[in-house]
């Protein structure tokens, strides 16, 4: 297959793009920077993106968009959490739009997060279950609205609604693995509250399962099938380690360094599960999570 990639320098994109080329496919990433080869260019602040990029195209797989936990919410920050995602999203679903006519079949793999379900305290919740409330939950409905335009063409869409994706070079476990191995880690608030997490690996491969499944669209939680409370997630990082996970981090500190970001990314409870990936019957390599933090861990040298 050609497959076009955008957001291929984050922690996702960076590791699919080599596993792509890997299983045989021809990949195409789009950066907004003077392209190289195998680079086409785009401006996603303007919504700039040049049909005929995807004539040829099989698979876009759309990952860009600025990072939630990156910096302390301000009003600023979250317009840019917006912005960056609704303004990329449309330009790709525009530009798959634009070309449909053509009669080839195409896929649309598109970021999104499990923030549309927002705090579903200790309720499980599937690809079926309601938005809940907060900024996520409405950015998460907008952004996955932007696609619009490429699905009423009749392109396949699926939304990744990701949970926590571990791996240690990137995301929230590149924070969190410092404080860890230094033995000053230890549940988040309560503790109590659930985190969808999946490994990296098992985050690529459902994204190459779904390239395929024809059969699969809308929403997909990417998330293991074990949900975890905060506590036992920093129970097994510690066990894994070799370290005491036993120094509490209260909430109010959390909310003084992350400010909103707190109460709707860390704090709140979210037992969501992959059920779409697993009628499909996608399987995990990493499906436990005691078995994922000692992958990590082997991997710290």
């Amino acid at each position: 297959m050609r497959v076009a990639v955008t957001g291929a320098s984050g922690l996702i994109g960076s590791a699919l793009v080599p596993v792509l080329v890997a299983d045989g496919h021809e990949v195409v990433t789009l950066v907004r920077r003077e392209p190289a080869a195998g680079e086409v260019r785009w401006d996603p602040a303007r919504r700039e993106l040049d049909p005929e990029v995807f004539a040829e195209i099989d698979a876009v797989v759309h990952l860009a968009g600025a990072g939630v936990g990156d910096r302390r919410w301000s009003a600023t920050y979250k317009k840019t959490l917006l912005d960056s995602r609704i303004d990329g999203t449309t330009a790709v679903a525009g530009a798959l739009a634009a070309v449909a006519a053509d009669g080839r079949e195409r896929v649309l793999l598109s970021a999104s997060a499990v923030g549309w379900y927002g705090d579903a305290s200790d309720h499980e919740v599937d690809e079926s279950s309601p938005r809940g409330g907060g900024f996520l939950a409405d950015l998460v409905r907008e952004w996955e609205a932007s696609t619009g335009p490429a699905e009423d063409a009749g392109v396949r869409v699926a939304h990744l609604r990701s949970g926590l994706v571990c791996d240690r070079s990137g995301g929230l476990m590149r924070k969190l693995l410092p404080i860890f191995r230094l033995g000053a880690g230890g549940p988040m608030g309560s503790g109590r509250q659930c985190w969808p997490w999946i490994t990296l690996p098992d985050e690529l491969a459902a994204i190459r399962f779904l390239m395929t499944h024809r059969e699969v669209s809308g929403a997909v939680n990417l998330v293991a099938p074990q949900p975890a409370t905060n506590a036992e997630f920093a129970t097994a990082l510690g066990n894994a380690l070799h370290r005491p996970a036993i120094v509490p981090a209260p909430a109010f500190a959390l909310r003084l360094a992350l400010g909103e970001f707190a109460d709707e990314g860390v704090l709140i409870g979210q037992r969501v599960v992959p059920k779409v990936l697993l009628d499909a019957g996608f399987t995990f390599q990493h499906p436990r999570l005691d078995e994922a933090m000692r992958w990590i861990a082997s991997r710290l040298v």
